[in-house]
């Protein structure tokens, strides 16, 4: 068992590495097309490449097709919200700072829970304490004079967070009545249609054949391995991976964002910011420690990045 378990966090960590980089190939991706168009093109890959699953894994059929619809389109509809803030977000901040701020909806989701009458934890609330402090050190910047801002990517990330935790609940509501993978395979067709739907009406002078091509290494890169392979492994993982090692391990993408960033796009940051990520990948993990300790982790991020 323990060989397993050991086995089970490696894979965890390559699930976090392929997130963490996909930042970076949602910033090369649109080097050639709007983030509309990137998007559609990448969940249409995600979806189309889950595909085969279907008949490897077997799946529970106990919803009628209408129930399947709705809660699809519900996950669907988020999904494209989160997808469409970050992706958008991107064309003004880094692929690290980027990793780190959608890394926050660990945190908001538990705060989100409060709505429901879910109980938080001291830990939560300690380790949204520190996530904002870091925020703060992150984002904020002093402009000339004694004006302070925040940059517009920066701000469009962050209120992707909070739809990817939306979409994090919703799927925690549905996973117990839908199949898991036909939820996940649909509600990637639903994204990459809204997705292409808004690419045609604002992103026509990009969205073309020609630049879909030229834009094929990051749509591959974001599109199967980082919601196909990476999803699928993140299923097989789970089974043996101890919740709460799932948990920091998962917070980990945002590291691989920053190094991927630095590494294969020449960012830098700055000592306040590294402060900051340090402060936010702390809070992540202070906030998840005890909180999953009694219950293993669904299989539902393979869509964040």
């Amino acid at each position: 068992m323990e060989t397993r378990n050991i086995r089970a966090d490696l894979i965890l960590l390559l699930v976090a590495a392929i997130w963490g980089l996909a930042f970076v190939a949602q910033r090369l991706g649109m080097d050639h097309l709007g983030p509309f168009g990137f998007n559609g093109a990448r969940f249409l890959l995600g979806a189309i490449s889950l595909l085969p699953l279907l008949l490897i894994f077997r799946t529970k059929q106990d919803s009628t097709p209408q129930v399947m619809l709705k809660g699809s389109l519900t996950a669907g509809v988020f999904l494209f919200m989160g997808a469409s803030l970050q992706q958008v977000g991107l064309l003004w901040t880094s692929a690290g700072n980027a990793g780190f701020i959608t890394g926050l909806y660990i945190i908001i989701v538990p705060l989100i829970g409060l709505l429901f009458g879910h109980v938080t934890r001291a830990n939560t609330w300690l380790g949204g304490l520190l996530a904002v402090l870091g925020l703060y050190f992150l984002t904020v910047t002093q402009q000339d004079g004694d004006s302070l801002s925040i940059n517009t990517g920066d701000l469009l990330v962050l209120g992707s967070a909070f739809f990817w935790a939306g979409h994090v609940v919703v799927i925690g509501k549905l996973a117990s009545q839908l199949d898991n993978l036909r939820l996940a395979i649909i509600q990637f067709f639903i994204c990459a249609v809204l997705s292409f739907v808004v690419a045609i009406m604002f992103e026509q002078d990009s969205l073309s054949l020609n630049n879909l091509v030229l834009a094929w290494q990051p749509i591959a890169y974001a599109g199967l391995l980082s919601v196909g392979i990476a999803y699928t492994l993140q299923v097989v993982a789970q089974r043996d991976a101890p919740a709460s090692h799932a948990a920091i391990i998962m917070s980990l993408e945002a590291v691989f964002a920053v190094i991927g960033g630095w590494w294969l796009l020449n960012e830098a940051f700055s000592q306040q910011a590294m402060l900051g990520c340090g402060l936010m990948l702390l809070g992540m993990i202070v906030s998840q420690v005890n909180l999953l300790r009694r219950k293993r982790l669904k299989p539902i991020h393979g869509v964040t990045q």
